[in-house]
């Protein structure tokens, strides 16, 4: 028998960590293994081989949602769903049923052309022109970003950039857009000059790692310099609903408080 999830979950310090600086990494989130079968599914999805480098000819392939078992086993460890409660609340989001989207990035010179800083906006995606999909202060429609590692991601294998604490400032960018929230051409006017500022932690780290993020949290992709292919995910976890202000808040709640000083 595995650990029970009284026995998982994160330190008070990770907590900490995750409300000042927007992100917490979790080590062997999920097996080695589940990496395994699920890089061998994305394999055949896109039809190409681990053992034919010379057909990786695309910088970057993309692949959508996966709900297949052992993506929903990854997304359902008992570590992370003790995180999720941690950092979420107990009840306050949905069970994952799956993984997805997956930009599958390959060693290329070729630059990928989606490498640059952004947000990950959380609703109005029925809007045809997504520069008009939104985001708000209370953030709507997402509990977390995560970034789930299926393959090794070492420094040169385009690990994904984060500016470490600048979920603080789009937190105080959104606060006057109220409840109606920014579109993401309006949050993206300025080319995110606001967070310009901010050290950068790459999200790098053995198959079976997590990075838990706060939806505010400005990242990037980047070229893939290194030898083998990544595979990574980048789901978010769904809130159970809107911010609940008869409940304590949680550390994603209480890091936009910090930001704007607010009191919802």
């Amino acid at each position: 028998m595995g650990p029970s999830p009284k026995d998982v979950g994160l330190t008070s310090g990770q907590v900490q960590n995750f409300i000042d600086d927007g992100f917490v990494k979790i080590e062997n989130a999920f097996s080695t293994n589940l990496a395994r079968q699920a890089r061998d599914e994305l394999w055949a999805g896109i039809g190409l081989s681990p053992d034919e480098p010379e057909n990786w000819i695309q910088p970057v392939i993309r692949v959508g949602f996966k709900s297949s078992p052992p993506f929903i086993e990854a997304a359902n460890t008992p570590q992370l769903r003790k995180a999720y409660d941690q950092l979420v609340g107990e009840g306050r989001w949905l069970n994952p049923k799956g993984v997805g989207t997956f930009p599958i990035r390959f060693p290329s010179l070729e630059f990928p052309g989606d490498d640059g800083w952004h947000v990950d906006v959380s609703f109005g995606i029925d809007n045809p022109d997504f520069m008009e999909w939104r985001a708000n202060v209370k953030s709507s429609g997402r509990a977390l970003l995560m970034l789930f590692l299926f393959s090794d991601v070492g420094p040169n294998d385009a690990p994904t950039k984060i500016r470490k604490g600048s979920h603080s400032t789009i937190a105080r960018e959104l606060l006057p857009y109220g409840d109606v929230g920014a579109t993401l051409r309006q949050l993206s006017a300025n080319g995110y000059a606001s967070t310009e500022g901010c050290n950068v932690d790459l999200a790098t780290g053995a198959a079976g790692t997590v990075y838990l993020c706060h939806p505010f949290i400005v990242h990037a992709a980047q070229s893939h310099r290194g030898q083998q292919p990544r595979f990574m995910a980048q789901p978010p976890l769904l809130p159970m609903g809107e911010f609940d202000p008869a409940l304590s808040p949680s550390p994603v709640q209480i890091a936009i408080r910090q930001a704007c000083g607010l009191t919802f």
